[in-house]
């Protein structure tokens, strides 16, 4: 993948969970910023998803930890614990909203 792909992709990932979470039905404030999209939940805890532009990834920092995405086989797959991304998005948003949340691209 180039730098052109790259960008595209990740910045469609961006905007389709921005909708996504718009769309969730719970009450969670974000706010994306030059490749960042911060998550603000109720008890103040927030999720930053970010581009790294560089590495071709998408890092998300939860209150539990960080995990690094990269794209391989049509989807974004955490490097560390295999996870698809928006299988992991919705546990973590779950786990920080307090609620069910099931999450996915339109």
């Amino acid at each position: 993948m180039n730098d052109t792909q790259y960008n595209l992709m990740a910045d469609e990932l961006l905007l389709a969970l921005e909708e996504a979470i718009e769309d969730c039905g719970v009450d969670i404030d974000y706010e994306g910023v030059g490749g960042m999209l911060t998550l603000t939940f109720k008890n103040g805890s927030k999720i930053i998803i970010n581009k790294q532009a560089p590495l071709h990834e998408i890092w998300v920092a939860t209150k539990f930890n960080g995990h690094h995405f990269q794209y391989q086989d049509q989807q974004w797959t955490d490097k560390r614990g295999g996870d698809e991304f928006w299988q992991f998005i919705s546990q973590a948003v779950s786990t920080q909203a307090e609620a069910d949340i099931s999450l996915s691209a339109a």
